[in-house]
């Protein structure tokens, strides 16, 4: 099946009894290659690109934690699927990692428009910015400048730029230049491998 028509369908659950039987297995399998996707950025934010596979496991998780049943599953394929990438991107969760109530209040205080800063940089010569997933009735960042801990990020690719991020001799990395956030972080030739099997 092409990439870009790579969705989770009803056909692709099972039962939640089945689900339950499965799971831990299914986890420990999938926990490799969530590794590999999931990148530290600086001091608390994480990066983690998602796949099909991340996606299937996180709509069957839903389903057994909240037992909505098959009427759960619409609402649960349209929040999931739209984070599968279609070939010409990768789509990332961020998530900024805090523990501490007071500290994280503050932290993310400090980073209104951080969802706008994102990129993936290319050697030293060009960079892919991300795109933060509209979603209606969703604010990302708050009037009084206070961010949510939690961002959701498209990373367009171009065919060239495809061809480069498969090229072992360019350096590849995550990045962020908010002005309180700065960091970047380079993809290991192991993660990069796995992601591009998210590219057509």
């Amino acid at each position: 099946m092409p990439l870009h028509e790579h969705r989770i369908t009803p056909a692709d659950l099972i039962p939640d009894a089945e689900y339950a039987r499965q799971r831990a297995e299914r986890r420990a399998a999938l926990l490799p290659v969530k590794r590999l996707r999931r990148v530290s950025l600086g001091p608390y934010c994480t990066v983690i690109f998602e796949s099909y596979e991340t996606m299937l496991f996180q709509v069957q998780e839903m389903l057994l934690t909240e037992k909505g049943g098959a009427a759960q599953i619409p609402d649960e394929l349209a929040a999931y699927n739209p984070l599968i990438p279609n070939g010409d991107e990768l789509v990332a969760t961020v998530m900024f990692e805090i523990d501490e109530p007071v500290r994280r209040t503050a932290a993310l205080g400090r980073l209104g428009g951080v969802e706008d800063c994102f990129f993936l940089q290319f050697g030293a010569d060009f960079r892919s910015p991300g795109v933060p997933e509209q979603e209606d009735n969703v604010e990302r960042t708050r009037e009084d400048g206070k961010t949510s801990a939690v961002h959701f990020l498209r990373f367009p690719l171009a065919g060239a730029q495809k061809t480069v991020f498969r090229d072992p001799a360019v350096t590849i990395a995550v990045g962020c230049d908010h002005e309180h956030y700065a960091h970047m972080a380079m993809l290991s030739p192991a993660s990069r491998a796995e992601l591009a099997r998210d590219l057509s």
